[in-house]
């Protein structure tokens, strides 16, 4: 257990409860300590720092204002819950935050009742929320407040409109808390961004006015339907009189703000306030993410998750990379700016991940060349697919988890028409820490059922290269190329950009005894794993075989295995449940084949957080469990 510092206030707070009991004078000090606290563990255990110091008044105010967990608190996304978890029984345990069996990176329900939803994809507290406190009417459940944390960032995107705009015809008191500090984990952009940082509404005003909507209620004068009406002819009032439209208040939710996140006793008056509203109503506070920690206000981007750094001095302890080979998202940014130099016709696309992805190497050499359109993957999707429909070739790099949020755009919107469009799946596969929310496993299983899709997976860094040359020669049509956090394999990886067949696989190493399949980097594991076992087996061959092409298949590949070899295992860093395993069944039926067929690969469960080697362990696709299947199969 770590050891206990000497947080005064802090150490006591076991839970709401007990924050509730101090004087409201008592709250900047608890904030000192709980930021103070953060600063502390992150410095050891990495993750989201920046957002988390952002919103320690907020956090305060909202736990000590409102009847937790009985209210709902819905935070969007979860970057910012690090002390929300602190002061909700976790202190103790915060130390375990992102590791294996320890705290989850996000809020989960199934580890506290003060997590009211789960939060790892951004955009989706509104409609949560909304259904919570539709449901709390429904159920008499009259005095239970519902409130959703969003931030500007997330606004950008679709569904956090879709539930502004139900919030605004559905009866319901939902409390929306902006909360606005000009970024995502890159600077915020878009139109949204520029409206939040223009809008201004005065405090005394809307304390007027609460005061005499009360009061015209009590005489009997207001009844809903008429509030209402008198709403509307207010806003629009309002609008006219300050030339200044409130978009908010233009769908009948009513508006607050700005004020300052960081003034904890304002924000708790304020909530005091507006808590017991009738109807929808949103609260914007202004924040500085990395606030209280001087670099990470001057650099937020770096501060988002800055991994280990030293507290006092505020250097970031980072390893030498000396003589390593590149981080795969690199190799990507590096080898689009020598394609778009040599294709007019390319542009980049990521939402909101420029740095992430490294998209922002072509940003800053190209700046007309590449967007960042915000937290907006099906927009981005979309967005692509109509470039390419006028020639232009889009590489739209979106991580593999949130392209989830893109299927139908990427079925309705580029497939279709067969688009020209190379869709880049950064983070395939196990990505560690970040958990559930995030692991990347799901796109090769709901990739490979689109018809008009090429799907590929580069062994190493050089194949990632030649993929994406492969993937902007013309007329190739929708090409989606997956690749994982990371680093690669090969120091030497800038190698000449040559084309590849599409569909064609490749024999790595002969072998008699026994084959195997593998798509994408690890396929390297299982080189290591097989010659593990020849070393030790000396009478015994493998063959391997990467399949490089998930769809269109390497049939000639694949019907030589199937003529050679009576036992197969197949190796690949996404679910089991319809991925590159069941397409090599598949295909093995199909053709009249009968081998016995291992597959390993993500089982049909979601998998937890930890590092990727303990959670490549944990699923039974690291070397050593692919060399203890090898053994078990030859001895089948």
């Amino acid at each position: 257990m770590e050891e206990q510092t000497s947080y005064e206030l802090l150490n006591k707070i076991d839970s709401p409860d007990d924050l509730r009991k101090l004087p409201v004078e008592s709250l900047p000090e608890v904030c000192a300590e709980l930021r103070e606290k953060i600063i502390d563990e992150l410095s050891r255990n990495p993750g989201h720092f920046g957002s988390s110091l952002g919103v320690v008044e907020l956090t305060v105010a909202l736990h000590y204002i409102f009847n937790t967990p009985y209210d709902r608190i819905v935070w969007d996304v979860g970057h910012q819950a690090y002390g929300h978890k602190i002061l909700t029984g976790r202190r103790d345990r915060f130390y375990t935050n992102r590791k294996l069996n320890g705290l989850c990176p996000f809020p989960s329900p199934s580890e506290s009742e003060y997590d009211t939803f789960t939060c790892g994809h951004a955009s989706n507290s509104i409609s949560a929320a909304l259904g919570m406190a539709v449901a709390a009417a429904r159920k008499g459940e009259n005095n239970r407040h519902v409130v959703a944390v969003i931030g500007d960032g997330s606004m950008s995107g679709g569904l956090a409109f879709e539930g502004l705009n139900n919030a605004s015809s559905t009866p319901n008191n939902l409390l929306i808390i902006l909360n606005d500090n000009n970024m995502a984990i890159d600077r915020s952009v878009g139109g949204m961004k520029q409206y939040l940082l223009n809008l201004h509404t005065s405090e005394g005003y809307n304390r007027l006015r609460n005061a005499l909507s009360k009061k015209l209620y009590q005489w009997g004068i207001l009844n809903d339907e008429r509030g209402k009406s008198l709403i509307r002819f207010n806003n629009s009032l309002k609008s006219m009189l300050m030339q200044q439209q409130n978009i908010f208040e233009g769908m009948n939710i009513r508006y607050f703000g700005p004020i300052d996140g960081h003034d904890i006793q304002t924000l708790t008056r304020v909530l005091k306030e507006i808590k017991d509203m009738k109807g929808p109503k949103l609260l914007h506070v202004h924040t500085r993410k990395g606030k209280g920690f001087k670099p990470a206000e001057e650099a937020a981007t770096v501060w988002h998750a800055p991994g280990m750094f030293d507290k006092d001095t505020g250097e970031r302890i980072v390893t030498d990379t000396t003589g390593m080979p590149p981080l795969f998202q690199d190799v990507f940014g590096k080898t689009l700016l020598e394609l778009a130099r040599q294709n007019d016709k390319i542009v980049g696309v990521t939402p909101a991940m420029p740095s992430g992805c490294s998209m922002n190497i072509l940003m800053k050499a190209m700046p007309d060349r590449a967007f960042d359109v915000g937290i907006a993957e099906g927009h981005a999707v979309t967005f692509s697919g109509g470039m390419a429909k006028e020639g232009l070739l889009p590489f739209c790099n979106i991580y593999s988890s949130f392209m989830q949020r893109a299927y139908d755009n990427i079925i309705h919107d580029i497939a279709i028409q067969k688009l020209n469009v190379v869709l880049c799946l950064d983070r395939a596969g196990l990505v560690g820490e970040d958990g559930a929310t995030h692991h990347g496993v799901f796109d090769l299983a709901y990739l490979r059922s689109i018809p008009n899709l090429t799907i590929a997976s580069p062994y190493d860094e050089h194949e990632l290269r030649r993929l994406m040359f492969t993937a902007q020669l013309p007329d190739k049509g929708p090409f989606a190329i997956r690749y994982p956090r990371g680093r690669g394999v090969l120091t030497d990886w800038e190698c000449p950009l040559e084309a590849v067949e599409t569909g064609k696989g490749r024999k790595l190493k002969d072998g008699d005894d026994l084959a195997v399949i593998t798509i994408g980097p690890i396929g390297n594991d299982a080189a290591k794993a097989i010659c593990r076992v020849e070393k030790e087996l000396a009478d015994k061959s493998i063959a391997l075989y990467d399949l490089r092409f998930l769809k269109p298949l390497d049939e000639e590949m694949l019907h030589e295995i199937g003529q050679r070899f009576s036992r197969i295992i197949t190796v690949e860093d996404g679910v089991l449940k319809g991925g590159m395993g069941s397409a090599i069944l598949e295909f093995m039926a199909d053709n009249g084949y009968k081998p016995t067929v291992k597959r390993l690969g993500i089982p049909d469960r979601f998998i937890p957080h930890g590092t990727v080697k303990e959670l490549w362990a944990i699923c039974g696709i690291d070397e050593e469990s692919i060399y203890h299947t090898i053994i078990h199969t030859l001895n089948l």
